[in-house]
């Protein structure tokens, strides 16, 4: 745990924060460069990036404090500084910026599916990057293991809640592994789509559905978790939502990959 990169007096720089800022850039840089490797209007990519990322943040932290009981019981807690810099529930902002997206491309006139596959493997790594934010300030964490890889947070700067002293799952470093691999396959899989002329839109952005819809059903098995889910069932909401992004993207990449056979 590394919850500052520096601190000069009162001032302190959040390696959460630096972090997610990182993660923008490089997922807006990827995406630009994808952009103008296809002939797309990359200004309007990188306008539609810098949208999604404020929709994003704003999603995050309404599912957040949705979901979070304890904002119910005491609601002034949601204007605290302790709020402001929570990360929120990423698939808040996820859902929330895919629906922006799609309106906003119709607007400007987008190719839709197409565009949101230039998306992806910028989403993945960008979200991977954020991951590693929550793994230096002890968000997020897994339930206890002793396994020899666990971890274990001593920082008592730590304003997340996460147990001291005890071995944990790190699970943000298990989905920051699995997103850099998911954006390394969807960026190979764009090239060789390209070089073989086999582009279908919207497949890239199922694939990436899909298979981040799969980790995340998984590594939730492993996390702590408040308790609080609506659903009802085995599996808590994240789970739920994760379902639902797996199936949508094997429906996206089934239905074009029936499509072009036809």
């Amino acid at each position: 745990m590394f919850p500052r990169l520096f601190t000069i007096g009162s001032f302190s720089l959040p390696t959460y924060g630096a972090l997610v800022a990182v993660a923008f850039l490089t997922a807006l840089w990827l995406t630009a460069r994808l952009a103008k490797q296809r002939g797309v209007n990359s200004e309007s990519v990188v306008n539609l990036g810098v949208y999604c990322a404020l929709i994003g943040m704003l999603g995050a932290k309404v599912l957040m404090i949705a979901m979070d009981p304890e904002y119910r019981v005491h609601p002034a807690e949601i204007f605290t500084r302790e709020t402001l810099q929570s990360a929120g529930i990423f698939y808040g902002g996820f859902i929330a910026a895919l629906a922006f997206a799609y309106f906003y491309m119709r607007a400007q006139k987008l190719p839709v599916l197409s565009t949101a596959d230039l998306f992806a493997p910028g989403v993945a790594i960008g979200h991977g990057i954020g991951r590693l934010g929550c793994f230096a300030a002890g968000c997020c964490w897994g339930k206890p293991t002793a396994l020899p890889w666990a971890v274990t947070f001593t920082n008592k700067d730590a304003t997340t809640g996460v147990p001291l002293g005890v071995p944990l799952h790190p699970t943000q470093l298990y989905e920051a592994f699995a997103e850099g691999i998911i954006c390394l396959l969807l960026i190979w899989r764009l090239q060789r789509a390209r070089q073989t002329g086999e582009e279908v839109p919207g497949r890239i952005i199922g694939m990436y559905l899909l298979l981040y819809g799969m980790v995340r059903f998984a590594v939730e098995f492993l996390r702590v978790h408040d308790g609080s889910n609506p659903l009802g069932g085995p599996f808590v909401l994240e789970q739920w939502i994760s379902l639902v992004v797996a199936v949508c993207g094997a429906w996206l990449v089934s239905r074009r990959a029936v499509a072009v056979m036809a």
